[in-house]
């Protein structure tokens, strides 16, 4: 933003420091009116042609705008991804803390990683892990929404929650034999 004799245009859009226009005139003009009320001259608008110019208090001007932005980052809310650690062999009351917690952190607008920690011979059925981590998020899809399927690294298996709930699908009774699959496999 360029300010009293930095502006380089020869003449000038001119806005007083009430809000009402003067009209385009020179760039010397406008710092001789902008001298005689003992304010700045402030490029506002230097795409336009001719520059768009107001006659302000530029200090006051700099405060006021960094006093804005401030307000503005306060009323941001900063998204954090909160974890919720399980192994697989938690115990139902256990599983309910954490339940609980999980939903605290989803009501409070952050996003919520599951992990769920594999060690020794429990990954030999990581299964129950999926299992376990299925039923937490079923538990919270009222609320919340997976962002993307489970994953396993290594021994951990996360998923990551985030607050939002699905629209719930309208769900078809399907009458009938239920289908049975055949092992793959033969017999030999």
């Amino acid at each position: 933003m360029k300010v009293n004799k930095e502006i380089r245009a020869p003449k000038v859009r001119v806005i007083s420091h009430t809000g009402e226009q003067i009209g385009v005139i020179s760039i010397h003009e406008a710092l001789e009116k902008a001298q005689q009320e003992g304010l700045d001259l402030v490029e506002i608008s230097a795409g336009s042609n001719p520059p768009v110019c107001k006659i302000i208090n530029y200090g006051k001007y700099r405060y006021d705008q960094t006093k804005r932005e401030k307000e503005s980052k306060k009323a941001q809310h900063q998204v954090k991804i909160k974890e919720i650690k399980i192994k697989p062999n938690i115990g139902i009351h256990d599983l309910e803390t954490k339940l609980k917690h999980a939903r605290e952190f989803i009501a409070e607008g952050n996003k919520v990683k599951i992990t769920c920690v594999f060690r020794g011979r429990e990954m030999a059925h990581p299964e129950l892990g999926e299992k376990l981590v299925r039923k937490l998020c079923e538990d919270m899809e009222d609320i919340a929404t997976p962002e993307a399927p489970s994953k396993l690294f290594g021994r951990m298996l996360t998923i990551v929650l985030a607050p939002g709930a699905k629209k719930k699908k309208e769900t078809k009774e399907v009458t009938g034999k239920p289908t049975v699959v055949e092992n793959p496999v033969q017999q030999q």
